[in-house]
């Protein structure tokens, strides 16, 4: 058989076997939407309550079909901006997820080139052998020499039942799954960053406020002391005053641990070490309310959140198992075929040669394995768990999604109320003062006015802050398309 003849027979074979292979078991396709059109049994209101006070502003639910990439600029801080591009750069939790999607891809290719084409290799050798004639009946003397061989081995599987493609189709879903959690990380890490400044302008605002009230804590005892001294109070209401004095004061150092480990979450956030560099410091007075928030329908959640992306590609994954399984229990075509020269001396390698070739076939057919029925009950089994997995993620999807929106409802009427309880407390402040400079009131009960405004304050003050977090968490729970 002539060399050309060999060549054309292997590649005939490995065109046939890629013509003819299909793969066994199910087809992948997508889990229903799901078949609900709202969120929540009550309707949501067109639009939130609004209070007079910063951050009070009535929000607008608008159905969309795609968030904006870079959502966190609708809250409108400069330097949080910032702070996010620099940690989508430097984050090692990215870094990492980052890696593991490249590290999938690459085992996606490695499998691909040993499954999808014939498989070839060169091999040279030389070996030295003694033959002795009397070993084999034939007199003479025994005699040494060399032999040389070189050659190219082709080896090819054909696919008759798509076990390969099944295991391809697997590693392809596998980097489905790794790009969807690389997705879901960037958009943790944004999320945890804008909260987390959210959280320290809330904490500083209530370090102000508390500090207020202690100066006035402070100067009412300081005038309860006086009026002990001059004989108009007993000593007893001094020691009334100085617990409530020592309680605001104790507060505050826990307020600080507060405002510094929001610090401290910042840096490492954005891929810093906590005493590596300055960070900004964030104030509630750089922020601002976005007024129209996106809301995606339930139908459409899964195309926009990425763990319900990601629990379908693991859901891919367990379906191609599961045709890997079944394929295991049809026949097996493996194909190899040898060409190379041989020769006993290397000055007559490429002259005096002998050429040498095999093409050999076997077909393997398992009879009796009782472990591949097993591993096929598994995979089914293994593929039962993923659609309930996929099944509780999409669920807990839309329960994140309804409890931001009632949310979003229900601390816009509580900032509301604490604005018109904060307008009251100043309203009587006035009036206390009023009073005051009339003679009609002390002092001490003016004091007293000014620390229940004070203390109305650090309520509203949390409660704008919610709304803040309440607007991000929406959009994180919307999937945030970053």
């Amino acid at each position: 058989m002539k060399h050309d003849s060999i060549y054309t027979l292997i590649a005939s074979v490995v065109v046939i076997g890629l013509l003819t292979g299909c793969s066994v078991g199910p087809d992948f396709t997508s889990p229903a939407r799901p078949d609900v059109a709202v969120y929540t049994t009550r309707p949501l209101p067109s639009n939130t309550a609004n209070a007079p006070t910063a951050l009070g502003e009535s929000q607008h639910f608008k159905e969309v079909r795609w968030i904006n990439p870079q959502w966190w600029q609708e809250l409108g801080s400069v330097r949080l901006n910032t702070l996010v591009q620099d940690a989508l750069q430097a984050s090692p939790t990215l870094a990492r997820a980052q890696a593991t999607l490249r590290q999938a891809q690459e085992l996606y290719a490695a499998r691909a080139g040993s499954s999808l084409y014939p498989q070839v290799d060169a091999n040279l050798g030389a070996q030295r052998q003694r033959f002795i004639p009397s070993s084999s009946g034939l007199t003479g003397d025994a005699r040494e020499f060399s032999l040389y061989n070189s050659g190219v081995g082709i080896n090819y599987t054909l696919d008759l039942a798509g076990g390969n493609q099944r295991a391809l189709e697997a590693l392809a879903a596998r980097v489905d799954y790794q790009r969807y959690q690389l997705a879901g990380s960037r958009l943790n890490l944004v999320a945890n960053i804008v909260t987390t400044a959210v959280d320290q302008a809330n904490i500083y605002g209530q370090i102000q406020a508390t500090k207020d009230i202690l100066q006035m804590q402070e100067e009412q005892l300081e005038l309860t002391k006086e009026r002990v001294r001059l004989g108009q109070a007993a000593p007893d209401d001094v020691l009334a005053l100085q617990t409530p004095v020592e309680q605001t004061r104790a507060t505050i150092p826990l307020l600080y641990t507060q405002l510094q480990q929001t610090e401290h979450l910042l840096a490492v956030l954005g891929g810093r070490a906590p005493g590596a560099g300055c960070l900004p410091s964030f104030t509630l007075a750089e922020f601002t309310l976005p007024t129209d928030l996106p809301l995606i329908v339930p139908s459409e959640l899964i195309h926009s959140r990425p763990d319900i992306q990601a629990a379908e590609a693991l859901l891919h994954v367990a379906n191609a198992e599961y045709g890997m399984a079944i394929a295991k229990l049809y026949p097996q075509v493996n194909l190899s075929a040898d060409l190379g020269l041989l020769a006993l001396t290397t000055d007559t390698f490429f002259s005096g040669s002998s050429t040498v070739w095999g093409l050999v076939g076997q077909l393997t057919q398992p009879l009796f394995k009782p472990g591949l029925p097993a591993e096929k009950r598994a995979a089914l089994a293994g593929f039962d768990a993923a659609a309930a997995n996929y099944q509780n993620v999409v669920l807990e999807a839309l329960r994140n999604v309804a409890d931001v929106l009632r949310a979003l409802e229900n601390n816009a009427l509580r900032l509301a109320a604490l604005a018109a309880g904060n307008m009251a407390a100043q309203e009587s402040f006035n009036s206390m003062q009023r009073r005051y400079e009339l003679g009609a009131a002390s002092y001490v009960q003016l004091l007293i006015a000014q620390q229940q405004v004070q203390q109305t304050q650090i309520n509203l003050i949390e409660a704008q802050a919610r709304r803040l977090v309440d607007s991000a968490a929406l959009y994180q729970a919307m999937g945030g398309d970053i």
